[in-house]
């Protein structure tokens, strides 16, 4: 390799480690907001088919 190949790789590590925080903040938005837009959608069914 030469030394401009090593320079482009990048930092490996950083990228695992931005994605790991990025999938856990994923995860965590979801355990608190998937309840609540569920409930929404349910509201916004029964409103619609006049159900409920």
């Amino acid at each position: 390799m030469t030394e401009t190949a090593e320079a482009e790789r990048g930092d490996v590590p950083g990228w695992v480690l931005v994605t790991l925080m990025t999938a856990g903040l994923v995860v965590a938005l979801w355990a608190v907001a998937g309840p609540l837009l569920e409930d929404a959608f349910r509201q916004a069914i029964s409103s619609v088919t006049g159900q409920g």
